[in-house]
């Protein structure tokens, strides 16, 4: 059972990261981008190649962040543009249904032309032992890296003035543009962040079990899981509803099976949605 908290614990990390760049865009802009799994993809991929080609795995891994951030552009100059011009759920709908086709497109792509590849970072080292449990290296590096982004996020938003900005329009739109804030501007930041939280995860990920082409729905499913328990616009309802979920699939896969543990996952999502529609720490209506 130990073994499956700490397992649970250093998934459910992940599970924050990955949600809080679904949950920014879709609290900023009413955005809902589910291409957010593919652009984890393909920054693992941008990272796989560049180490085939010789690029040192930091110089590779930079790269992969700097092609989840300009996939987050892509995205904003392109298909969301007639997507902004809308308000209320009809812009949800529109961009729900224009990053859906995305995916299926980037999908396809991958699979037909990396079709057995995936990413998978062997980080070298003698397991730690942590309360009677002997942990991977590589386990404990991606929980490192992932505290590291908490702790970068909360600075960010906490203590900075583009933070403050960002917040100031999640919370009042028409007040902020008031005051001089360009909402689509903060946007366009949002979802290149977005991109960037996506690779990282894409990486940390690759450090515990391979990120292969298939994998960029699945992200994308428990990213939306995580995102409605934890409340849409909240990250630390993001980080807590995340290590929540880590530690119930942990524990559910290693006693029931990983096909039941989604299942379980999205009864968790369900009975959120009628307990408290808001989510964990969402704010209500």
């Amino acid at each position: 059972m130990t073994a499956s908290i700490l397992d649970g614990i250093v998934l459910g990390l992940q599970f924050g990261v990955l949600a809080t760049g679904l949950t920014l865009v879709y609290g900023l802009g009413g955005v809902l981008n589910l291409a957010y799994g593919q652009m984890a993809v393909i920054s693992a991929m941008v990272v796989l190649l560049a180490m085939d080609a010789g690029v040192p795995l930091l110089a590779a891994v930079g790269l992969g962040l700097l092609a989840g951030g300009l996939l987050g552009l892509l995205l904003d100059v392109t298909i969301l543009r007639p997507v902004y011009r809308l308000q209320g759920e009809a812009r949800v709908l529109l961009s729900l249904l224009l990053s859906l086709g995305v995916a299926f497109i980037v999908d396809g792509f991958l699979n037909w032309r990396f079709p057995l590849r995936g990413l998978s970072l062997r980080v070298g080292g003698e397991a730690v032992e942590i309360l009677g449990v002997r942990m991977r290296t590589g386990s404990l590096v991606a929980s490192g890296i992932t505290l590291l982004v908490l702790a970068v996020l909360f600075y960010l938003f906490r203590f900075t003035r583009l933070g403050r900005a960002i917040r100031s329009v999640i919370e009042n739109e028409e007040g902020a543009r008031l005051v001089g804030i360009d909402p689509h501007h903060m946007l366009r930041i949002i979802l290149v962040l977005s991109g960037v939280l996506a690779a990282i995860v894409a990486v940390t990920r690759s450090m515990v079990a391979p990120v292969n082409v298939r994998a960029g729905f699945s992200i994308t499913v428990l990213a939306l899981i995580v995102t409605v328990v934890g409340g849409l616009g909240s990250i630390s309802g993001a980080f807590l509803a995340g290590l929540v979920l880590g530690i119930i699939n942990s524990i559910a896969s290693a006693y029931i099976g990983t096909f039941l543990s989604l299942i379980i996952l999205l009864v968790a999502a369900a009975l959120t949605i009628l307990i408290r529609p808001a989510g964990l720490l969402g704010v209500r209506e």
